[in-house]
């Protein structure tokens, strides 16, 4: 029995099921030598080639719980030459992507694998999995805006799901720190929240992914 080409190649390690489908789009990809196309299956013996490279199912899994410091990209070249996650996994053979991006500006927990299913499981919307920030935004965050980010915000991309504001503090400056938990991936969300709502982020950190957590991690 046959299985999607884009579920062998995220299984591959190659990328995640719609990073692969991107990659068949594009026309990156063959089977047996003709061009894929989205929909295709493939059978145990066919020959699957990425840019004329071999795919292959992976023989070893690898998650890495991730601390990205600030000034890091998530990808896997810049043709800015700046710092990328790739830069601190150079020592390990296997090819791996990471799950969740942050923006150069913002640092916390990444996981870097080549587990396709799991990427799937992690960032599909059906599956709701919770990610946990830290931000400090500028001057005081009023009891209204914070019932704004709880019940949800109007972005241009749509009104967010509703959130978590797990606790706020005051430092010595004026400004708020707020964790607020949200189940939405999208980009550069949490600060385009508080920015929807009258405050720049001064500093961003994703705390917790799913069951997963920081804990006593350093940056880098």
């Amino acid at each position: 029995m046959g299985e999607r080409l884009q579920k062998f190649m995220a299984a591959a390690g190659v990328a995640s099921r719609r990073a692969s489908e991107k990659l068949i789009e594009e026309g990156r990809v063959t089977v047996n030598g003709t061009v894929a196309t989205l929909g295709m299956s493939v059978e145990p013996g066919d020959q699957v080639l990425l840019d004329g490279q071999p795919v292959t199912l992976v023989q070893k899994r690898i998650v890495i719980l991730f601390y990205k410091p600030r000034g890091v990209i998530c990808s896997s070249a810049d043709p800015e030459g700046r710092r990328t996650v790739q830069d601190f996994f150079t020592e390990i053979p296997e090819r791996l992507y990471n799950i969740g991006r942050l923006d150069l500006n913002s640092e916390g927990l990444l996981l870097m694998t080549n587990d396709g299913d799991l990427c799937n499981k992690m960032t599909h919307p059906r599956f709701k999995v919770e990610k946990t920030y830290y931000a400090v935004c500028d001057g005081k965050l009023t009891a209204q805006q914070r019932a704004q980010l709880t019940n949800g915000v109007l972005l241009e991309d749509g009104m967010t799901a509703p959130a978590r504001i797990n606790y706020t503090t005051a430092n010595q400056k004026g400004d708020t720190g707020i964790s607020i938990t949200i189940h939405e991936g999208r980009n550069r969300q949490i600060r385009r929240m508080l920015e929807a709502v009258g405050h720049r982020t001064l500093r961003l950190k994703r705390e917790g992914y799913g069951p997963l957590t920081l804990g006593d991690l350093k940056s880098g």
